[in-house]
């Protein structure tokens, strides 16, 4: 009972110590990365603050990474290098996810090549287009950026594409774009795309695997439709 006492009374990065990171809340695991506070509020608190800032259901770390720069230094005791080192961490969080995904990812697999680019994609403010140029042997040999557009729209063309898979040397290749509403149901455009580039890999002799779309922690395959079979 004393111990439980004692440690309660410890402060994030003795606690660490004594307890593993486990034993911390979100908010003191923070409050190690901010290291100080500001007059009248700790690092703690400060960092409550911060996890504050999220919107339902994107809380907590979650919300930092959808938190811009200029919106975290508005928290009185969070100037540019404390706002620049979350940014980082969020970045750094994602990235640690995306390296454990990619032990296992199955590019013949749409919710395996989904999950693996759902944290990155979900995030884009606007539609993005992304071909993965894949190997013989199921590998990436590129990941290119093929078009950024606005809200609900991007230009893309078959024209692009191919050319992109050629100079990648491509044998395969999968289409992958998001959708900022989080709804992933294909529009016409979608699917005259996906028509056009299906036909024209046919012809290149470069089959499309997959096109995806990335909505929020959801996606809907071309593949597993059937549309593509």
């Amino acid at each position: 009972m004393s111990n439980k006492t004692e440690f309660s009374n410890e402060k994030p990065y003795e606690r660490f110590v004594t307890l593993g990171a486990e034993s911390l809340t979100d908010a003191e695991l923070l409050a190690i990365i901010l290291r100080t506070g500001t007059q009248g509020c700790d690092a703690v608190e400060l960092s409550r603050k911060v996890l504050e800032l999220g919107k339902y259901p994107r809380t907590g770390f979650l919300g930092i990474y959808d938190t811009d720069i200029e919106t975290l230094e508005k928290i009185s005791g969070i100037g540019k290098v404390k706002a620049i080192k979350l940014k980082a961490l969020a970045e750094v969080s994602r990235r640690m996810h995306e390296a454990r995904l990619s032990e296992g990812l199955n590019v013949k697999n749409a919710s395996s090549v989904a999950e693996y680019y759902m944290e990155r994609m979900r995030h884009n403010k606007c539609e993005k287009v992304i071909l993965l140029s894949i190997d013989s042997k199921g590998k990436i040999l590129r990941e290119s950026e093929i078009s950024k557009g606005s809200v609900n729209k991007s230009l893309v063309s078959v024209r692009s594409i191919m050319m992109e898979a050629l100079n990648a040397e491509a044998v395969n290749l999968i289409l992958m774009h998001n959708h900022p509403s989080g709804d992933p149901t294909p529009s016409r455009d979608d699917n005259e795309l996906t028509s056009k580039l299906s036909e024209s890999c046919k012809l290149m002799e470069i089959p499309l695997l997959d096109h995806i779309i990335i909505g929020d922690n959801l996606y809907y395959s071309y593949n597993e439709s059937g549309v593509l079979r």
